[in-house]
């Protein structure tokens, strides 16, 4: 029997692409998949937009916050309802290649692995390729993903029915590391990276990578309170994860030639 897969996708005023977003779900040629929307108090018209979807698909499923909490908690609440043998994640402006699940997938049972991401690929606001991989590590272990976060969350899966339901701390930001982080730990192996590029990241002009205050800020967040580390380890893994961040970690990032 084929395995099922939960896909978890939070919204927040995402109008704009979650349209396009479902729509590469429905394009899977793996077809054995749940797609979970957690709508976090959109006040514009996410919720008008996403009604045809519900209405024709019985394997979209809709849930709403009544208040707003931010992407742990809706991604948490996701995984809790979640039924699927693997749980991933696609966030509401970002793209998957019409393969991803069935690729991924097979790949996880080829190599009987539990925690697995892919290459993926830049896209604009427009949908138009920046000529921009990010490139998948062949193997990823605890501590290298300590020391700075090298899973695209829109590329990650994982096997809830080996690791059970992983949840990640209510952090507004980051928190995504976070979970990785506990899967790979949890799984006691390497997690193991697709190198074809299945999926897309559209980067916006105020995404926080883009501000290299909030880049220092957050991921502080993420070894202080996310992992418990006193301030002295977490000053220290800061240090490391910027020298990480700034000269290895740039080196998955390639220029593609353009065609």
């Amino acid at each position: 029997m084929t395995a099922s897969v939960t896909i978890i996708t939070p919204m927040f005023n995402s109008e704009d692409f979650i349209s396009e977003t479902i729509n590469s779900v429905i394009s899977q040629t793996y077809k054995n998949w749940e797609l979970i929307l957690i709508d976090d108090c959109s006040s514009d018209s996410t919720l008008k937009i996403i009604q045809p979807f519900l209405e024709i698909h019985t394997n979209i499923k809709l849930l709403k916050n009544e208040v707003n909490s931010g992407a742990a908690v809706s991604r948490n609440k996701g995984v809790q309802l979640a039924k699927g043998d693997y749980i991933a994640f696609l966030d509401a402006d970002d793209l998957w290649h019409p393969k991803k699940l069935e690729t991924q997938i097979a790949f996880m049972q080829k190599e009987n692995c539990h925690v697995s991401f892919t290459s993926y690929q830049l896209i604009d606001q427009d949908g138009k390729l920046l000529n921009t991989e990010v490139k998948a590590l062949k193997r990823l272990s605890y501590p290298k993903l300590l020391k700075s976060n090298y899973v695209g969350n829109l590329t990650g899966v994982y096997n809830a029915k080996a690791l059970g339901k992983i949840t990640a701390p209510n952090l507004r930001k980051r928190q995504d590391w976070l979970l990785w982080l506990a899967a790979i730990k949890k799984s006691g192996k390497d997690a193991r990276g697709v190198q074809e590029p299945l999926a897309y990241y559209r980067v916006h002009q105020n995404s926080i990578s883009a501000n290299k205050l909030s880049l220092v800020k957050h991921n502080y967040w993420v070894y202080k309170k996310g992992l418990g580390f006193s301030t002295l380890k977490s000053t220290w893994c800061m240090l490391v994860f910027l020298r990480e961040h700034f000269f290895v970690k740039s080196k998955q990032i390639v220029k593609l030639n353009k065609s």
